[in-house]
């Protein structure tokens, strides 16, 4: 016994063809083939809506063209076809899905949750440029940071010295830390220009390879090794690191003057 049309339509609509082209469909594995005009009007459509019908579901493998215009007529395709259809959606639909779950961790990390901070993570090159880009937000017109000159300007070649200027056209001041190497003391000489006070430190004790920038209340992170960027908002961690800047700014300062403790520093790390 041969189901209803409208009950087979409604499978039909389950597996995702629409209204019309179920009808449609439905009207040519009846008929075998036939023309726009011969389709349309076994399916209940007008003839300009059998024209769009008929074009979707061509191009889902469900109906071949036969002939030219103006003999031209349509033919249904093998239901088999609805399979392969409806395998291709699902293979589209697992890849989705495993898309989906690789950048789920990154949207939890957006969420705010409570009183927690909120860390964002950042990758490559462009995560790179983006962290910094964001510092320029600062609304305090302030950052301190400690950086790695050398990492920093081979991390992303010819960004920064416009980055400056921007920060400077923004009036961001800008007081830093450098470990002390020619590049680094190349780039101090352009402190007026580009709107930032420093300081020195031993690069033989004190090396460090990330940029920390801290403004407002986020405490930015740049690996430029791991090319991963990292901004935390919270309070209390940029407070802490705050302190820590400014403890560290005064003994750059301290060994600035005195470089004989140096030595008292080198002991100390080497205890560590």
């Amino acid at each position: 016994m041969k189901k209803r049309p409208n009950v087979v339509a409604e499978k039909l609509k389950r597996l995702g063809l629409t209204g019309n082209e179920a009808k449609v469909y439905i009207a040519l594995l009846e008929l075998g083939r036939g023309t726009v005009s011969e389709i349309s009007r076994k399916a209940g459509i007008n003839r300009t809506t059998g024209y769009d019908v008929l074009d979707s579901l061509v191009s889902q493998g469900l109906v071949s063209i036969s002939g030219k215009e103006p003999k031209q007529e349509y033919v249904a395709e093998p239901p088999d076809n609805l399979l392969r259809g409806l395998s291709v959606r699902i293979e589209e639909a697992q890849r989705d899905f495993e898309e989906a779950k690789s950048f789920i961790p990154e949207l939890k990390s957006m969420q705010k949750v409570g009183d927690r901070p909120q860390v964002k993570f950042y990758e490559g090159v462009d995560g790179l440029k983006h962290v910094f880009e964001d510092s320029l937000t600062a609304t305090s017109g302030k950052i301190i940071a400690f950086c790695s000159i050398d990492d920093q300007h081979a991390a992303i070649p010819g960004y920064y010295p416009a980055y400056y200027q921007r920060r400077r056209r923004a009036g961001i001041f800008m007081r830093a830390l450098f470990p002390k190497t020619p590049a680094s003391v190349e780039r101090v000489a352009e402190d007026e220009n580009e709107y930032r006070t420093s300081e020195f430190v031993p690069a033989d004790k004190f090396a460090f390879h990330p940029a920390i920038n801290v403004y407002d209340n986020k405490t930015m992170i740049a690996s430029f090794r791991e090319k991963l960027g990292i901004i935390i908002e919270s309070e209390e961690i940029a407070d802490a690191m705050k302190k820590a800047f400014e403890l560290a700014w005064i003994g750059a300062y301290a060994l600035d003057k005195d470089p004989s403790l140096a030595a008292k520093c080198k002991s100390a790390v080497a205890d560590a």
